[in-house]
């Protein structure tokens, strides 16, 4: 079989988990990126490709070995992706989705015209006026944005115009969208379909660090509080086949759509739900994409924590707990993942760009995995100085 795979840059996701589920499901990998010098090391066939225009994308892929599948773990490529894969009929996403599900100015529209929800928004485009009848605290975000970047509550006009004004110096040419600040806890929702009715694997409760910003600094593993909810919006949607990580508040008016990233989730929460489930979770994305079922899900018993460890502070990092898996008979299993190295310099920038390192645990219960993780962290910090 053979899996054709489009990629930006290299992620764990990726290189640490599709490719070794691709090898374990027979699949022979083409890789096909804009970025073919730094996915030498994947083990796999890379091929530059122009992978942001779908046109390319079949035109590689009809000229080199017939495909099986075509995948992508990208928030950027999924329509592309998606496109290629109908092209040849083969499983995949209907492309519109993708595009619903990536444009947060479109998945207010579509949300708001399915019955599902309504959140007051406003797209802006480059050089557009503030919004003048929204009221306060809102959110300003890229309309296509990722990893908190550019993310910011404002709080009155002279807010608004200076996140819009610094926001738009750094992007120029985008889009921005302005809404309501949603309050309450933030929950997320794991599915994976196969074309039929998604599979609700399970969901996080997800902490904050500080406002104005939005780095989500901790997940631990909890019961969907609003699963039928979000499942209706993805429906509105036409998210249905795949992974899709999707984000939501639960506000006093009830749950809110925050945004719908149809792929698997993100920093190391992908190995922390196939571990909690028992399942091989990236085989299992693969697969609905190589014609297979879903299949069925394992029971998750005990708890698990992804604790992102973000820099507080400008400077070089010297020290680092590095690289930590989990010694048999440890009654709490804890992986330690670092994103940065010693000697490497830290500049902040309120994203998740800034985490140094990600803790994953599991264990019989959350007072057990609390206690483990906040002694990991005091006997092997990471230093910045």
């Amino acid at each position: 079989m053979r899996l054709y795979l489009t990629a930006l840059k290299p992620t764990d996701s990726v290189t640490d988990g599709f490719l070794p589920a691709a090898r374990a499901l027979g699949c022979d990998v083409t890789v096909l990126t804009d970025r073919p010098e730094r996915h030498l090391d994947s083990g796999a066939e890379v091929l530059g490709c122009d992978v942001r225009d779908a046109r390319a994308v079949i035109d590689v892929i009809a000229h080199h070995h017939a495909p099986d599948a075509v995948f992508s773990n990208s928030d950027h490529l999924q329509a592309e992706t998606a496109m290629a894969a109908a092209y040849f009929g083969l499983p995949g996403k209907d492309w519109r989705a993708c595009v619903a599900a990536k444009n947060k100015a479109l998945t207010r529209r579509r949300l708001a015209a399915a019955g599902v929800e309504t959140v007051r928004s406003a797209r802006l485009a480059p050089g557009d006026p503030a919004p003048a009848d929204m009221p306060f605290p809102l959110v300003v975000k890229p309309r296509e944005g990722v990893a908190s970047e550019d993310v910011v509550l404002v709080r009155d006009e002279r807010e608004l115009a200076v996140a819009l004004r610094e926001i738009r110096e750094r992007r120029p040419g985008e889009a921005l969208v302005v809404e309501e600040y949603l309050e309450g806890p933030l929950h997320t929702l794991e599915t994976l379909g196969d074309g039929g009715e998604p599979l609700v694997l399970g969901g996080f409760r997800t902490t904050l660090g500080p406002l104005p910003h939005f780095v989500e600094e901790r997940l631990d593993w909890e019961p969907p509080p609003a699963r039928e909810h979000v499942l209706r919006a993805l429906s509105a949607l036409g998210v249905g086949f795949g992974a899709c990580h999707t984000e939501y508040v639960m506000t006093q008016a009830g749950p809110r759509i925050i945004e719908v990233n149809y792929r698997v989730i993100g920093d190391h929460c992908d190995f922390l739900l196939g571990d909690l489930l028992g399942v091989p979770l990236f085989e299992r994305v693969l697969g609905v994409h190589l014609g297979a079922p879903a299949g069925d899900l394992g029971d998750v018993r005990g708890h698990g924590t992804a604790l992102s460890v973000v820099a507080g502070r400008r400077g070089t990092v010297v020290a680092s707990p590095g690289t930590v898996v989990p010694a048999p008979g440890d009654p709490v299993r804890i992986w330690h993942r670092p994103l940065r190295a010693v000697g490497d310099r830290v500049e902040p920038n309120n994203t998740n760009r800034d985490y140094l390192g990600v803790v994953r645990a599991i264990g019989p219960d959350r007072a057990s995995v609390d206690a483990a993780v906040a002694a990991f962290e005091t006997d092997a910090p990471w230093v910045i100085a």
